[in-house]
């Protein structure tokens, strides 16, 4: 069970090691100053209800200067570069490196085609059953589809009641870019403005509609096995664009590829499938039930399609 010392310190459960581990959070103590503290009425409209702060800090990170944070954030949260391309002369900055990819073979793509993989390296929380259109998480505000895929998806929204979806939430210290788990191809995509809210744990259990109500961008796919699947990139702060590699329709993918990647700060995925798509591993459906999340890693198998 998640008791309140795990929800005032993030707890998951990291998966290739079979351990409960504490999350080192970017910046703690100003989370907590703007969404806990008495002043917090005067801190989130200029960080989280407008992108002028996200962007700046973005400019900023993109500046040659910045590299000197890196070995700094390297060390508090225990990244791992020997698995990550560095160019010859080093990252040219702090987004640089925020945004590195990894080596040949770092991840590879499990040869049974029936695994339903995750998208990223990620703290990850599944849901087997969204009913009524509606998702209910353990810790925060419930949310429909139709919010989260925003008005231009309205259409595409009822296809999922009875579904299922999963959420990849990429910390800091996560390899921050995200992959197609199917072959198949963009039916559509569109942007949605919106927010900055931060994606920790701490925001969501103070009930704040952070999926639905921050900036994020949908494309809607036709996978191979999964069919229809809607995939959503949500920022957050400190974010200031996502990526996507892939936006327009009738483009075609390759299981494994990737999809986009984040600039600075925590980022989420979030896919939705179609009723009797996929299942997902028994080890995931319990720690979620608990409000626990799992650490996975990008192409990592977490259940089975089974279409």
């Amino acid at each position: 069970m998640v008791s309140a010392e795990m929800t005032e310190n993030p707890y998951y459960y990291d998966r290739p090691s079979g351990k409960l581990l504490r999350e080192e959070v970017l910046g703690d103590k100003w989370l907590r100053l703007a969404y806990c503290s008495p002043i917090k009425g005067l801190l989130q409209w200029p960080l989280f209800s407008c992108s002028v702060f996200s962007r700046l800090m973005g400019w900023s990170l993109d500046r040659p200067a910045s590299i000197k944070r890196i070995a700094a954030t390297v060390a508090q949260l225990g990244i791992d570069l020997s698995e990550a391309i560095i160019p010859p002369g080093g990252f040219a900055s702090f987004n640089d490196f925020f945004a590195r990819e990894l080596k040949p073979g770092a991840r590879p793509v499990p040869p049974e085609e029936e695994a339903l993989l995750s998208p990223a390296d990620c703290r990850l929380t599944v849901y087997p059953q969204i009913t009524a259109g509606m998702v209910v998480p353990v810790k925060g505000t419930p949310y429909t589809i139709e919010e989260l895929l925003g008005f231009p998806g309205k259409r595409y929204a009822r296809s999922f009641d009875g579904g299922s979806l999963m959420v990849c939430r990429l910390c800091p210290a996560d390899y921050h870019r995200y992959h197609f788990i199917d072959d198949g191809k963009v039916e559509s995509y569109w942007a949605l403005p919106g927010k900055y809210h931060s994606v920790n744990p701490l925001a969501l259990s103070l009930n704040y509609k952070v999926f639905t109500e921050n900036m994020r961008t949908v494309r809607m796919l036709r996978l191979k096995h999964g069919d229809l699947t809607a995939m959503v990139a949500v920022g957050a702060f400190g974010v200031a664009s996502i990526h996507d590699f892939v936006n327009e329709a009738d483009f075609e993918f390759r299981r494994g590829g990737q999809a986009g990647y984040f600039t600075f700060g925590g980022s989420t995925v979030i896919l939705a499938f179609a009723p009797g798509a996929c299942t997902f591993d028994d080890d995931l459906l319990q720690h979620s039930a608990e409000g626990i999340e799992t650490f996975v890693k990008v192409n990592s198998r977490i259940g089975t399609w089974m279409k």
